[in-house]
């Protein structure tokens, strides 16, 4: 059983990722880190990198969508003498489609990424941290949380009510002690994916005009840190040259 607190995180990829940055941040505090993917072999790629700069951290391959390796997840990080201090739900899957050229199948996946999978995620990380009465659990959302824009209605859809369930789960579990945070990432991450997939768009972008990966986790420590007097529930971050 380990001696210190437990961070899950997942939708942990590549190194240059969200994901992998709040890995590093939370690890750098102390808590062990469980990083949960579906990529075996990035998974412990991150989880090497913390290991070899003094962290402490665990791989453990699952599917958001999946209720039962939510669980098991679930159940591994519990294994911890002070609980699981940290949860971490960082799935961001997108699939630009016109309205009218979105199937079911499309519809439904995107659903199932951003919103189930933060039910099921968001229920187990309630469960382990209710019996000491403390605990932050984070969301992780995007512009198309707020409002929905073609070709990405879909996404949009499914976003939103990953934020609707972040406001219920606030809600209902604040008075118990469990910070639920809602992060609407209004803006391009200067990560990995980005830079593959849309190179010349990071590039035009030009300094200053995508969010920091490091700059984003200590955003999320800060708020994992407030006093109970004085939580956030929901907040943006974006460029300071990201127009809105």
């Amino acid at each position: 059983m380990s001696e210190t607190g437990a961070a899950v995180i997942i939708g942990v990829g590549p190194e240059q990722g969200l994901g992998a940055a709040l890995a590093r941040r939370f690890a750098a505090e102390g808590l062990h880190v469980y990083l949960a993917g579906r990529s075996e072999e990035k998974l412990h790629r991150v989880a090497s990198g913390i290991r070899q700069t003094g962290g402490s951290a665990t791989a453990v391959v699952a599917d958001a969508t999946v209720e039962a390796d939510i669980e098991h997840l679930f159940s591994i990080a519990g294994d911890t003498r002070q609980g699981v201090e940290i949860a971490a739900y960082n799935v961001d899957s997108n699939i630009p489609s016109p309205l009218l050229e979105t199937d079911a199948e499309t519809f439904s996946l995107l659903w199932r990424q951003n919103c189930l999978g933060a039910f099921f995620f968001g229920k187990a990380a309630v469960r382990a941290m209710q019996p000491r009465n403390r605990g932050t659990l984070f969301f992780t959302g995007a512009t198309a949380s707020l409002r929905a824009k073609p070709p990405f209605t879909a996404f949009a859809t499914a976003k939103a009510g990953l934020r609707a369930l972040a406001q219920g789960m606030a809600r209902e579990f604040s008075p118990q002690g469990i910070h639920v945070v809602h992060a609407v990432i209004d803006g391009v991450i200067n990560g990995e994916r980005a830079r593959n997939q849309f190179p010349d768009y990071v590039e035009a972008k030009g300094e200053g005009g995508l969010l920091e990966l490091e700059a984003i986790a200590e955003t999320y420590w800060a708020m994992h840190r407030q006093h109970p007097s004085a939580w956030t529930h929901e907040l943006d971050l974006r460029p300071y040259k990201e127009s809105f």
